[in-house]
């Protein structure tokens, strides 16, 4: 539950947590709240401090761009493939989950739609047989998800929702290069976001001269 307030940025970046007033909150002893915070200092979300407190991480930008590029070579490749067996079950289990995105009203809140951006990114994976895949990129893209929640609650999810579209049109098409295309472009989105977050918000991020190496 800690680790999904941090990636949603409820628990903002820099902000001190008490082990007491979370184990108050959960009405939980506090050795099981230390033990979460080594967990989550080693996923780099949070930063324990010998005799200061544990405080919530930066959001490292180097970690960002890594997950980006690996998650752009993987899921470009699992596209492709998907594109070149895809059958017309697959293609009626992603209309389904375009339908959902599509029905999203634009003042649902940035939550809801990250919850069927990363159900339409694993069914991808799942469909291709490599959930295991889609495992490992979740624990890849920690820092990642804190830069989507906050694009998600700034930007609009229309330009989203369609390139989650020209993605199942490439599949359905049995289109793999398209495919592949597709995916880099939707991928490469948070490149095109990320700037403007940084101007506006650099207090929560720390490594800025990755900016100028984001290719």
């Amino acid at each position: 539950m800690l680790r999904e307030r941090l990636i949603r940025g409820e628990l903002a970046p820099g902000m001190r947590v008490s082990e007491t007033e979370i184990a108050s909150a959960y009405a939980v002893s506090r050795q099981p709240v230390r033990e979460a915070f080594i967990k989550l200092a080693e996923e780099g979300l949070v930063e324990v401090r010998p005799q200061r407190g544990t405080f919530v991480s930066l959001i490292s930008l180097p970690a960002v761009m890594t997950a980006r590029f690996i998650r752009e070579a993987v899921e470009a490749d699992i596209a492709r493939r998907l594109a070149e067996t895809a059958d017309d079950a697959m293609i009626t289990r992603l209309d389904a989950a375009m339908d959902e995105q599509r029905a999203l009203g634009p003042d649902a809140p940035g939550e809801a739609f990250m919850r069927l951006d990363e159900e339409f990114h694993r069914a991808l994976a799942e469909l291709l047989d490599q959930a295991a895949v889609a495992d490992h990129l979740e624990t890849l893209k920690t820092q990642m998800n804190r830069v989507r929640h906050i694009s998600a609650r700034q930007f609009s999810r229309e330009r989203l929702v369609s390139q989650h579209g020209e993605i199942v049109e490439a599949i359905r098409a049995r289109d793999a290069a398209r495919a592949d295309h597709a995916m880099r472009l939707h991928l490469h989105e948070i490149v095109v976001d990320l700037p403007g977050i940084v101007a506006t918000q650099a207090g929560l991020f720390s490594g800025l001269d990755a900016l100028d190496k984001m290719v």
